[in-house]
């Protein structure tokens, strides 16, 4: 019998579909009119922008969300339209707000999730699980704000479909924040990577976050709590990740322009990394995928992920995603050269510090 092909596709579930609409200006001034340079409108939600940028690689992929007429036009314009796996959405969808001045400050306003009927989150939920069987996918992104159950003030049961979807093998990444990814953190068992940035994470442990050895140290309490991989956006100090081989930092050089979706390209690129789609080695002999994650599981596909890759490639595209004005990764051919360091220095300080 011929062994098994490796999976290799990506499923997203964005729970919280957004437009967002981009004003760049000059200089933003409060409390007096400002004149738009620029003013783009974009179908996202941080799987939707997971999902734009692993479309840039080899790798299979499919966004699932709730789709209204609205964001189907706006697929069709951006010509990404065959990447979604919509469910018909009568409803309306929230818009995000972004203000972008010349210094390369990004100011949000994000519009609070709308709230989801029961019957659409059980199609949401069945066809996640559809585009999962039909991709062969290695891993399911849940990404992004996580709504309420209409009518039950309880948030949609997206921990059902992360439970179903490891129970059938499939790797399982949350990037999520608040209320929400404390839910994830008490029920980590299906979870094999979780990504949250330093404020995230500060927020999360309780702990204040001025170093390396700060940052890897809070999230070792994760990974012992039962985390395959934790892996931190941070920011102009680039990406980290802790897992059972140790802790590995890297970071590529940017010039910001926009910081909105940097952390949802910086998760593709770790994937796609991982699963071995970057544009090539990401350096000699940096390969840490024997025996990272331990003893396979039945939840636990065997083929293991290279961490050191997908690190080196999420800070290139993070990197890439700031110098660009919009939300989605447009393209990569230009994403700068990350470095890596297998074992960082504990005591660097961070030049973006988060507290809780």
């Amino acid at each position: 019998m011929s062994a098994r092909a490796p999976r290799r596709g990506i499923v997203t579930l964005t729970p919280a579909p957004a437009i967002d609409l981009t004003y760049r200006v000059e200089a933003l001034e409060l409390g007096d009119v400002n004149r738009a340079l620029e003013v783009t409108t974009e179908l996202s939600g941080k799987g939707v922008n997971v999902a734009r940028a692993v479309a840039l690689s080899p790798v299979p992929v499919a966004a699932v969300l709730a789709l209204g007429a609205q964001g189907e036009a706006l697929a069709r314009e951006g010509g990404f339209e065959h990447l979604l796996a919509g469910v018909p959405d009568t409803g309306r969808t929230r818009v995000n707000t972004t203000l972008l001045d010349a210094s390369g400050t990004t100011t949000k306003v994000n519009e609070s999730p709308v709230a989801v009927e029961p019957a659409l989150w059980g199609r949401i939920a069945a066809r996640t699980e559809r585009e999962l069987d039909r991709l062969d996918a290695e891993w399911l992104v849940v990404s992004g704000s996580i709504p309420a159950l209409a009518g039950s003030g309880e948030p949609v049961p997206f921990l059902d479909v992360v439970h179903r979807a490891a129970d059938r093998g499939v790797r399982v990444a949350v990037d999520t924040a608040g209320a929400s990814l404390r839910r994830v953190v008490d029920d980590l068992a299906p979870v094999a990577l979780l990504k949250p940035n330093t404020h995230e994470l500060a927020e999360l442990t309780g702990r204040e976050l001025r170093t390396i050895g700060d940052v890897a140290d809070a999230a070792f309490r994760l990974h012992d709590a039962g985390c395959d991989i934790v892996y931190v956006s941070m920011g102009s100090d680039g990406a980290l990740a802790v897992s059972a081989s140790g802790v590995l930092r890297a970071h590529a050089p940017a010039t910001v322009v926009n910081t909105a979706g940097a952390g949802d390209a910086s998760l593709a690129g770790f994937l796609v990394g991982a699963l071995g789609e970057g544009a090539g080695p990401p350096a000699a002999g940096v390969g840490l995928g024997a025996g990272l994650l331990g003893a396979a599981s039945p939840r636990r596909p065997t083929a293991l992920p290279d961490v050191a890759a997908g690190l080196l490639l999420a800070a290139s595209w993070g990197a890439h995603a700031v110098m660009q004005p919009t939300t989605l990764l447009s393209s990569i051919t230009a994403a700068p050269t990350a470095t890596l360091d297998l074992d960082p220095d504990p005591t660097t300080p961070l030049r973006e510090p988060a507290t809780p």
